[in-house]
């Protein structure tokens, strides 16, 4: 093969080294090029320097009359052809994961998360500025606007759907028959001087009989085993004696704290429960009415035993030896003294988990739960107070998405789920009314994100068609981390509870935030401004009516 040092090409055999107009030049001598005089090879030097052969990237392209020519050049465009390969290849691994983590890709997302100039009123009337102060991303941060316009499509097949519909109440004997066991434990009468709604059980054991051998929350959870341990202890000395027999008192709550997750509740419980009138479960958030006495002990594993109604009384037992130690002194039998300690229960469940019921009752046919967690409460218990804490439903989707969500936690990943959940929802209300979808079990477990959790109103119209407005307490908690004192009385007089002391007071209000945000959860920053658009949107319709049935607007959360 031979070579031309100036044009660095390879000539093929037929080529005329007189057709390189370089090496043609006027000062071309024949004699002295070795390729002119026949020689097949030239030293690879260029201008008394050594040639660096890698630098080569371009191939002659002149036609070849043979297979040898067409070989050798194909070979040599192979080669050049892989290096700028490679080279491409390294470049384009640098910039995407130089792109990626600083925020620079150009190639856009599937979902597209910011600002809409377009629409100012998304935010509810806020600017620019004021999205930037909720939300800081990074310096070129590529918004991705097209994922908007389809799911607020989404939104409006939704709202388009909504239809509040009174449901039809069970009677009792309808209720008998579904739960004959509880119905057979629990009276219809209960003591004239407790505010709770308590009663005298026979209890045929004797004193070597573990009155909690078979208690299910016992059994199934470690930490719940010292506060059994401390009732055996303590059980005989609160039994009643009476003609040989003994008997135990036994207490019902007589306020439930129902909902909702994420809404400060625990925060709630904690202050209660400072309170010398107020006695708790043993357990906060038993889950009994909602899931426990399904079989349900955590929601990914399936179904176990059901807790009989026996299991969820004796977390009251504490409280009820206190109740029985007052009945049974002498100023409370000589003047019929009315017991002013009260129980309270407080699970977050309570109001609007009832996905259990398509497995135990008989499914109806427009597909909404034929009984309610409130029609069992109130057969037993009328006169029950409810006790509900709300937030902004947007902020408390993101609180609950931060808490319960286990690996790659982030605000992108959270507007993924909440799309994936929009759709999932529309899908339902296409085929269903709103009230089978909000307690229809497969979709709410399908769901990447708790939507529904969200949905207060549906939730609060159910509980009133049971109890009436005056047994049901709403508070926000953004009046209650503003104001805690002024919460916290409120709770007082709704329960009725008896005056306290500067000292006991200041215990309860002064108290750091129970259950708040953990640090590493905070480090995420807020969701991002695409996402509260789409979900204030959501959440519009069902505030508004939220905010018509209890008559005050600021449970619109135009301003949080």
């Amino acid at each position: 093969m031979r070579y031309c040092i100036n044009c660095c090409i390879h000539l093929l055999p037929n080529d005329l080294h007189r057709q390189c107009f370089r090496c043609r030049g006027p000062d071309h001598n024949n004699q002295k090029c070795p390729v002119c005089k026949g020689e097949n090879k030239i030293p690879p030097y260029a201008d008394s320097k050594q040639m660096k052969w890698l630098a080569v990237l371009e191939v002659r392209t002149d036609h070849c009359e043979s297979w040898n020519g067409f070989f050798c050049l194909r070979k040599g465009k192979l080669c050049s052809l892989m290096f700028g390969l490679i080279i491409m290849t390294l470049v384009m691994v640098s910039y995407i994961l130089t792109g990626a983590k600083h925020g620079l890709l150009l190639i856009p997302s599937p979902f597209h998360y910011g600002a809409f100039a377009s629409n100012p009123s998304l935010m509810d009337n806020e600017s620019l500025s004021d999205m930037k102060d909720h939300y800081q991303p990074s310096k070129m941060n590529i918004s991705y606007v097209k994922d908007y316009p389809s799911v607020k499509l989404i939104i409006d097949t939704i709202t388009s759907k909504i239809e509040f519909v009174t449901r039809q109440r069970p009677d009792l004997e309808e209720l008998r028959k579904q739960e004959p066991h509880m119905f057979s434990v629990i009276p219809n009468k209960f003591l004239p001087n407790s505010k709770n709604p308590c009663w005298y059980e026979e209890y045929r054991g004797n004193t070597t009989t573990d009155p909690y051998a078979t208690n299910s929350y016992a059994l199934y959870s470690k930490r719940f085993r010292i506060i059994f341990d401390y009732l055996r202890k303590v059980f005989w000395n609160h039994l009643y004696h009476y003609k040989d027999k003994h008997y135990r008192l036994r207490c019902l709550p007589h306020f439930y704290i129902i909902g909702q997750p994420k809404c400060g509740t625990t925060d709630l419980y904690d202050r209660l429960r400072l309170h010398p009138e107020v006695r708790f479960s043993a357990i906060k958030e038993p889950h009994w009415w909602t899931r426990k006495r399904f079989g349900i002990i955590r929601l990914r594993d399936g179904f176990h035993d059901r807790y009989p109604v026996e299991d969820y009384l004796d977390l009251f037992d504490i409280a009820a030896h206190q109740i029985q130690s007052v009945l049974r002194s002498e100023a409370g039998r000589e003047h019929g003294k009315t017991n002013n300690i009260i129980i309270g229960e407080a699970s977050a469940s309570t109001m609007w988990d009832n996905n259990a019921w398509i497995f135990f009752y008989d499914n109806s046919t427009e597909g909404e739960p034929p009984f309610l967690i409130q029609d069992f409460i109130h057969a037993f218990h009328p006169n029950a107070k409810l006790i509900i804490m709300l937030r902004d439903p947007v902020e408390r989707l993101y609180s609950d998405y931060l808490y319960f969500a286990s690996a790659n936690k982030s605000a992108e990943d959270f507007h993924e789920k909440v799309v994936e959940s929009l759709q999932l929802f529309e899908g339902c209300v296409l085929d269903y009314s709103l009230r089978a979808c909000v307690y229809n079990n497969t979709l709410n477990n399908a769901m990447p994100v708790r939507l529904q959790v969200g949905l207060y109103v549906v939730y609060l119209l159910d509980w009133l068609t049971v109890f009436s407005k005056d047994q049901i307490l709403v508070l926000r908690l953004e009046d209650h981390a503003s104001n805690m004192r002024y919460t916290v009385h409120k709770v007082f007089q709704f329960l009725g509870l008896g005056p306290l002391s500067e000292k006991q007071e200041a215990l309860i209000t002064k108290s750091p935030a129970s259950n708040t945000r953990r640090p590493e959860d905070r480090s995420l920053g807020p969701m991002l401004p695409t996402t509260k658009a789409i979900l204030r949107d959501f959440y519009r319709p069902f505030n508004t009516k939220l905010a018509q049935v209890l008559f005050d607007d600021a449970f619109l959360w135009k301003r949080t």
